[in-house]
């Protein structure tokens, strides 16, 4: 097993360990990879949104740091709970060991108990398979959140500095990404200087050191930070500003990176199979391809109207899903974000130009979307958008808590239920449309929300639905889920006469999981979260639709995907026939 070590100084958020990944699943090696967070939270489910970006929810249920969807999108993996390390899984699995009395007569301490769990949970996993092949990974990616030098970061760093030496010489590279910020003209490396001396005194040693700035580093700042640094001037690599992230791997391509990973890890002694090696060559041609936006793309004009608008993180997932599927169908993404309170009317009164532009930006949008979200706040916006977007016959796209505005919507304006609301925003409501889920727990917090891959069915008479025809008219769609809310059956009936279709159910046949207006260009609304298994080569077919509406090439993508069926049916069926796109 080969190890890839990227970590951070003076800044976090800006680490490579994303492109690294792929640059070596290029080669034809299978790549897994494993976030380190040095918070003492078991999981990122209890975090707040707006403090640390989106919760990730992987397939088996788990609720992760979203650096774990950034692995995901970009290599195509499906990781576990277990890809995710944090301090509080470290410290509560050593603690239980104690109690159980694994460690009957010893003082149990932060070295060597707590490191030499660490080092055990990383070679563990890193074995997982976690790619189509079903095979053991080739390498993995390692990333340490946070900058070395933060306390809570100390028992990682030393675990992994030990672990440099467990695994021997030619397995493991340090890539250390620091930031070099630009001062009246002025490239500053004594910030990188300081990371790098604090890193080695801590037992870390660089190999690579990429360096984030503005614009490409001139070659005496390069030269400058080599020299300071103690490496070599072609260890030292420049990760510029450049048109979207998705490019990045290019750029660090460019530089070289995969040639050092090669050479520091010994790549060329390993044997691969040339079908690997092959689809490896062909990913990369597929990739650059993909990602190369044309500076002629017209834009298309999306509205996120949600709750989190200030940190532009908690809606990551959606974000990609819709650049997916924007560069799917050859267009630049231009996304106006739309905070849900100042649509309410308490805004029209307290601020009325913000309320005015608030609604501008939604009525010069070709598509709406409402993402999910926790909570009362700006919900009567976000009902507000549903209305507009369904009344005007505008592309709507309810994810989650959007599907739940879209029903309570409904509820309100076609049933005449004025007071019709969430059991989560007025549990004393008369029309009560969404309602607690029975399996639920309002006392334990952390993991008891109905979480990961479930399946959904879909009811007969569903044929004409355009989101079953984007999954390839298929009887069943599986979509990851993460929510303690659902439509109160009790209702169902009176919805539907009212003129939502809820085509798709769980095997109960009692919890609603999408909607769907049928005399409409486009207006669903799914109860999971399917930007979570959205992917740059393979965007989500719920977000696909969505776009493909607001550009006005529904029908064709729809044909291209029922072409595309056809064509893998008469494969599986040994007919080969050649099928234009």
């Amino acid at each position: 097993m080969k190890y890839v070590l990227v970590s951070g100084g003076v800044i976090s958020g800006i680490g490579k360990a994303s492109s690294s990944g792929l640059l070596l699943k290029t080669t034809g090696l299978k790549v897994t990879a494993i976030k380190i967070d040095p918070y003492l939270n078991v999981d990122a489910g209890t975090l707040g949104p707006l403090e640390h970006g989106e919760c990730f929810v992987l397939k088996d249920g788990g609720e992760s740091d979203l650096d774990l969807g950034n692995y995901e999108r970009y290599l195509n993996l499906n990781l576990t709970n277990e890809n995710n390390i944090t301090t509080g899984k470290i410290y509560k699995a050593v603690i239980e060991r104690e109690r159980k009395g694994d460690y009957i007569g010893r003082t149990v301490q932060v070295v060597p108990h707590i490191t030499d769990a660490i080092q055990d949970w990383i070679q563990r996993v890193a074995k997982i398979p976690v790619d189509d092949s079903g095979e053991e990974p080739d390498v993995c990616i390692i990333e340490l959140g946070g900058t070395v030098g933060d306390i809570e970061s100390m028992p990682f760093v030393e675990a992994l500095t030990q672990f440099r030496h467990t695994v021997g010489k030619g397995n493991l590279v340090n890539i250390h990404v620091s930031y070099v910020p630009i001062i009246h003209g002025e490239e500053k490396t004594k910030p990188t200087q300081h990371a790098i001396k604090q890193m080695r005194s801590a037992g870390l040693i660089p190999d690579l050191i990429a360096c984030r700035c503005e614009r490409a580093l001139d070659e005496v700042t390069t030269k400058k930070i080599a020299r300071s640094c103690q490496v070599e001037y072609e260890q030292v690599l420049t990760v510029r500003d450049i048109e979207t992230i998705y490019q990045v791997p290019l750029l660090l391509e460019e530089q070289g990176l995969l040639d050092r990973l090669r050479e520091a890890l010994m790549l060329d002694q390993l044997s691969l199979p040339h079908t690997m090696v092959k689809k490896g060559a062909d990913l990369w041609q597929l990739w650059k391809k993909t990602v190369v936006t044309k500076p002629y793309f017209e834009p298309v004009n999306i509205a996120l109207v949600g709750k989190y608008i200030a940190l532009p993180d908690s809606y990551l997932s959606v974000v990609k899903a819709l650049e997916h599927s924007a560069m799917r169908c050859n267009r630049k993404l231009n996304l106006a974000w739309i905070d849900a309170e100042h649509l309410e009317d308490a805004t029209l009164q307290s601020d009325p130009t913000t309320y005015h532009k608030a609604w501008s930006q939604l009525t010069v949008a070709s598509g709406c979307i409402c993402p999910g979200g926790f909570g009362g706040r700006g919900v009567a916006g976000m009902v507000k958008a549903a209305k507009w977007a369904r009344e005007c016959k505008i592309p709507y796209l309810g994810i989650c808590l959007g599907m739940q505005v879209a029903v309570i919507e409904a509820a309100q304006n076609l049933c005449g239920y004025k007071d019709a609301a969430s059991e989560e925003f007025n549990a004393h409501a008369e029309h009560r449309v969404v309602i607690f889920m029975p399996e639920g727990s309002k006392e334990i917090m952390g993991g008891t929300m109905r979480l990961g891959t479930k399946t959904t069915y879909f009811q007969p008479g569903s044929e004409w639905s355009k989101l079953r025809a984007l999954y390839g008219d298929v009887d069943v769609m599986e979509e990851r889920h993460r929510h303690r809310y659902e439509v109160n059956p009790d209702y169902v009936e009176e919805l539907e006469k009212a003129g939502l279709n809820f085509i798709g159910k769980d095997e109960t046949g009692k919890r609603m999981e999408v909607v769907e207006l049928k005399d409409h260009p486009f207006f669903v609304g799914v109860q999971a979260h399917p930007e979570f298994t959205s992917r740059v080569l393979a965007p989500s077919p719920t977000y696909l639709g969505f776009v493909a509406a607001t550009i006005g090439c529904l029908d064709q993508v729809i044909q291209e995907i029922r072409q595309q069926k056809q064509h893998t049916d008469n494969l599986m069926n040994g007919v080969d026939e050649s099928v234009h796109f």
